[in-house]
């Protein structure tokens, strides 16, 4: 065999360079996209931030964080606050209450209810300038709700007995591994109504109305979003589309505003674990003091 016939064709790799570098390319083109769609109506001007609480409220960490860099943000001049929630925990309401009052005072914010805003939803809505909800939004339920189960009659049926070691009577108050005591009574529902009357002084204060009114409101019912424009609890009746265009006119934006939504990333395996543990956590209401409406 000559040796012509023993050379191998020659292996021409600028094609395979070609197709590494048009992938990477590719990928990279697409993360800036991804990007870039994180933040609707990107580009010079005034803008307004867009907030949404949906779902029990379990955290206020991102909340917190997304309100923050909006109030440092020098082309943010409003903010939307939109609120789609049954309420949740007491004290992580509380903390974005007390950050939506700390930022509207550099930045104007319009509270806007979807479907429901109520107990803890409501809690966060009234700390906006100003509060806008549809027709037929569930607005309301001021109030402070705590359960538990007490399983004693069961365990016993069972034959599953618990010995506890305390330090103090009411150290395993809300257990139910034995019996509610009058002493555990007084004290949750002293807790409870404590809670309670911060929930109404929140709303006192914010809505410009005396105690004794929000208190006759404030039985846990919940009402319709004319029912509560009638009774001072909102301010507006209109959409998200609405809630944007007052921010605008708040915010001196001229001309329909353009809006900012915090930057979404893309679902890992992390954050599937941590959603369903925020699933599992929000199960956990029944046993811990909340801001909570429920139909029943």
């Amino acid at each position: 065999m000559g040796q012509t016939g023993m050379n191998r064709p020659p292996t021409n790799q600028r094609w395979l360079w070609w197709g590494l570098g048009s992938f990477f390319a590719l990928v990279i083109a697409f993360k800036l996209g991804a990007s870039s769609n994180g933040s609707s109506g990107e580009g010079s001007g005034k803008k307004v931030g867009i907030v949404t609480i949906v779902g029990p409220i379990i955290s206020a960490e991102s909340t917190v964080k997304q309100l923050e860099k909006y109030r440092k943000r020098k082309d943010v001049s409003a903010i939307v606050v939109r609120i789609d929630s049954p309420g949740g925990l007491v004290a992580p309401t509380q903390e974005i209450y007390e950050k939506i009052k700390s930022v509207k005072e550099e930045k104007p914010v319009v509270s806007s209810m979807g479907t429901v805003a109520a107990s803890g939803g409501y809690y966060i809505a009234v700390a906006g300038d100003t509060i806008m909800a549809n027709k037929g939004t569930i607005v309301g339920s001021i109030g402070v709700i705590m359960n538990y189960p007490v399983m004693t009659e069961l365990l016993d049926k069972v034959g599953v007995e618990f010995e506890t070691v305390k330090s103090g009577k009411l150290k395993d108050v809300g257990s139910y591994s034995r019996k509610v005591t009058q002493a555990d009574r007084q004290h949750l529902n002293d807790m409870v109504m404590d809670m309670y009357g911060q929930f109404v002084t929140a709303v006192s204060e914010s809505r410009s109305m005396e105690k004794d009114d929000i208190i006759s409101l404030a039985d846990g019912r919940v009402y319709t979003g004319l029912q509560s424009k009638e009774l001072g609890l909102i301010d507006l009746i209109g959409t998200f589309e609405d809630a944007i265009e007052v921010a605008g006119i708040m915010g001196h934006i001229s001309g329909k505003p353009k809006t900012v939504h915090p930057q979404k990333k893309r679902p890992s395996l992390l954050d599937w674990l941590s959603g369903n543990l925020g699933q599992t956590v929000s199960s956990w209401f029944d046993a811990l003091p909340a801001y909570r409406w429920q139909m029943e």
